[in-house]
């Protein structure tokens, strides 16, 4: 094997690491399922690290030195759709027989990688302000809320759903964005009971905190604590605490202007 070839192999290696990452994959999953690759495609030892934002890996192939690559992850978001194809490729590339060419599994990738984020944006942002309202509505009748303020909180979620899609196109800090999204929500619940259309202000803004709340990320911080990803743990159990802190200042916020 030519050193050529190793990198060949530890790129596609760490560009399916790397996509698993973005998509929410746990880490221990990450670092195993790069780590099979690589043994898969003859390497004699893999070392790989992973947290939230970077990925390194190291491979040894027999006669000449180590190849390391790195990346760095800038945004995470969960897509199952993405995860189910990548684990299927991982599959394939570790117990297909006759093995897969390196080529060939790079360019299963990069069609898996196109096509699944081509029916992701082809989703109809329609259905998108429809799951964010019916969020938002019923969250506000759990939280005890009436009819009237259900339908306040479902009206205030599709135009969050906007308020958050414009601010995704023009800046790419999650907590600036978290902070702008809570605080119109606070003032449109005021607003709409202002004007008759909603009874109780603070249950409609618990209904559209909801939306945001960063339960996902808070439970898969504990999960990899539990696993002994210590780091990964600390480090999701931290950005989620800022994060809900940062939406209950913006909520907070917005109450204190009223």
């Amino acid at each position: 094997m030519t050193r050529e070839e190793a990198e060949k192999i530890v790129y596609i290696a760490i560009s399916i690491g790397e996509e698993l990452l973005a998509s929410s994959a746990e880490v221990s999953r990450v670092e195993d399922t790069v780590t099979r690759i690589l043994q898969a495609y003859g390497a004699t030892r893999a070392d790989v690290f992973s947290i939230t934002s970077s990925l390194e890996v190291t491979a040894h192939f027999g006669d000449f030195n180590t190849v390391t690559q790195t990346r760095r992850i800038r945004s995470i978001n969960t897509d199952m759709a993405m995860l189910e194809a990548l684990n299927g490729l991982s599959r394939m590339i570790c117990s297909a027989e006759p093995r897969m060419t390196p080529e060939e599994a790079l360019v299963r990738f990069k069609k898996i990688r196109e096509e699944t984020k081509a029916a992701a944006e082809s989703r109809s942002a329609s259905l998108q302000m429809l799951g964010y309202a019916v969020v938002s509505g019923s969250f506000t009748v759990f939280f005890g809320g009436d009819m009237a303020d259900c339908i306040a909180g479902a009206v205030i979620g599709v135009i969050l759903k906007l308020i958050e899609s414009a601010l995704g196109k023009v800046m790419t800090n999650r907590l600036l964005i978290a902070f702008i999204w809570s605080f119109a929500g606070g003032l449109l619940a005021h607003f709409f009971v202002a004007f008759g259309l909603g009874h109780h202000s603070d249950l409609i803004s618990i209904g559209n905190i909801m939306l945001f709340i960063p339960g996902i990320a808070f439970t898969n911080s504990i999960r990899d604590l539990f696993y002994g990803d210590t780091i990964t743990g600390l480090i999701r159990f931290c950005e989620s605490v800022i994060l809900a802190i940062t939406i209950a200042v913006g909520f907070t916020a917005a109450g204190l202007i009223m």
